[in-house]
């Protein structure tokens, strides 16, 4: 979940601003290519598909997207706290023409079907603040791990996918908790995960801070931090880097040069340089380590 630093980004960096009512509007038509990322001249035929999942708590409405022929790695993305949209639809498709079986569920799913995000949802504004806070109440580190132990056997069940290679994982804002949760919690399943702008909650001194799992991890990592949340938590990079080193446990630490919320396309504070820079990161993450 969101700490209350990371509720503090969102509304001064993703919201609050004419860019993003306009992106917000331009969902709720259908218009999501006006924000296309680049298709690599290498990029695979994929076949897309709105699905439906059933988990402990109900049915997860979802997004699944892979290559048009063969078996290949999954890789389960979780949102951040705007939820399943065109542009997660879009960086999941982008995976996917890289030779990746990639699912984006709705998180929210307990709540609502996607979209859970009203057109000009914003955090500086009570009525809709409320409704993504609520949203994000639904959700706890028990209710991660259900989702993903669910959304993971869905995947390893799939003609596309191939279960004898590891599974990948990444996360967004609240999504990057997600991911540690998710790897502690399969560690025989999930070979890499990748967090971007996750959060200041990842780490903390709290009996519950998801770096605490960290022993239980096998995976590979990739951790971008924005440098506005390291502004406010510098501790965060250390304890991270320092919880992966004593468990023995493969990670690339970094803060990147871009605000909380830098990497969806249809962010205020999108920053392409630094996305791109982030998604070669993760690509080359995915390549070593989902064997």
């Amino acid at each position: 979940m969101c700490d209350n630093h990371d509720l503090d980004t969102m509304t001064e960096n993703l919201v609050n601003s004419e860019l993003t009512r306009r992106r917000f509007a331009a969902w709720s038509m259908g218009a999501g290519l006006a924000f296309a990322l680049p298709r690599a001249a290498n990029a695979m035929d994929v076949v897309e598909s709105e699905i439906e999942i059933k988990t402990p708590d109900g049915v997860a409405d979802s997004y699944f997207v892979h290559p048009a022929k063969g078996k290949y790695p999954a890789v389960l993305v979780w949102t951040d706290i705007f939820g399943l949209r065109p542009s997660f639809r879009q960086m999941a498709k982008r995976l996917a023409e890289q030779g990746y079986a990639v699912l984006v569920p709705n998180p929210f799913y307990r709540t609502k079907r996607a979209p859970t995000s009203p057109p000009g949802a914003s955090m500086d504004k009570p009525e809709s603040r409320e409704l993504l806070m609520a949203n994000a109440r639904t959700l706890s580190a028990t209710t991660n791990v259900t989702d993903a132990q669910a959304f993971i056997a869905w995947l390893d069940g799939q003609a596309s996918v191939d279960s004898k290679r590891k599974v990948g994982t990444t996360g967004y804002c609240m999504g990057g908790s997600m991911v540690l949760r998710t790897a502690a919690a399969l560690p025989e399943r999930v070979g890499a995960g990748a967090t971007f702008h996750g959060g200041n909650g990842m780490a903390s001194d709290k009996a519950d801070s998801p770096h605490l799992l960290i022993p239980k991890m096998k995976a590979s990592f990739l951790m971008a931090l924005a440098e506005s949340d390291d502004a406010q938590a510098p501790n965060v990079k250390t304890m991270l880097a320092d919880a992966f080193k004593s468990a023995n446990v493969k990670a690339e630490v970094e803060v990147y040069k871009a605000k909380h919320g830098w990497c969806p396309p249809d962010s205020a504070v999108y920053d392409e340089k630094e996305a791109e820079r982030a998604w070669a990161r993760m690509l080359a993450l995915f390549k070593a380590s989902l064997a």
